[in-house]
């Protein structure tokens, strides 16, 4: 599973290794790889432009399965326009200055990959989230009484659905409004982990 939501940074690593020890298709590495007395080497002979426009597709695939998760549509939008300028300057560029393409589109998902890597940190940071069926969802939701008003933060199950719930303050016992699956749903400030996740009632 961890996998799965790294094949983004998984590619990327990719495309930039590829590109770094191929420096006869990727011009403006050449230096680097001379420095690192490499010459001309090119790391995997004839096939170095297909495993390169394959990690494309990883890094691309990768960045579609976190936005499946976090729903951050400007990254995902990113990692497709730069996908598209290494495909263009490959494929239908006959210019001299195709290699500026493949070096846009990698920026493209360098950056983006950078910045989904960041994004997931931070929400990765909350204390009371864990990994529920793929997705990140928060734990800690504050009940409030709709008789006295009273709060109280608790910690939401992943397993089953808190169906009652008895205020400690007033003593009412509160149960689901008609539509919501538990307690959190109807009075949290948090909504219970399947349906932050976008799954059906626990």
């Amino acid at each position: 599973m961890k996998l799965t939501y790294s094949l983004d940074k998984l590619g990327t690593a990719g495309l930039l290794i590829t590109a770094l020890f191929s420096p006869c298709c990727f011009p403006l590495f050449a230096f680097a790889a001379s420095a690192l007395g490499l010459g001309s080497f090119e790391l995997f002979g004839g096939w170095t432009m297909w495993v390169f426009q394959g990690m494309v597709l990883v890094s691309v695939a990768g960045m579609y399965m976190s936005y499946r998760s976090h729903r951050n549509i400007y990254l995902l939008l990113l990692s497709i326009v730069s996908g598209l300028l290494i495909f263009y300057g490959y494929h239908f560029n006959e210019s001299n200055y195709w290699t500026y393409f493949l070096y846009a589109g990698m920026l493209g998902l360098l950056l983006a990959t950078g910045l989904n890597w960041y994004r997931n940190k931070q929400q990765g940071a909350c204390a009371t989230c864990v990994d529920f069926n793929g997705k990140t969802v928060e734990l800690q939701s504050t009940l409030i009484c709709p008789d006295c008003g009273h709060q109280k933060t608790e910690l939401m199950p992943t397993n089953a659905c808190v169906f009652f719930y008895e205020c400690e303050h007033c003593k009412t016992r509160l149960k689901p409004l008609a539509g919501d699956c538990c307690v959190f749903c109807s009075y949290g400030t948090v909504k219970c982990p399947p349906i932050q996740a976008g799954e059906g009632c626990c």
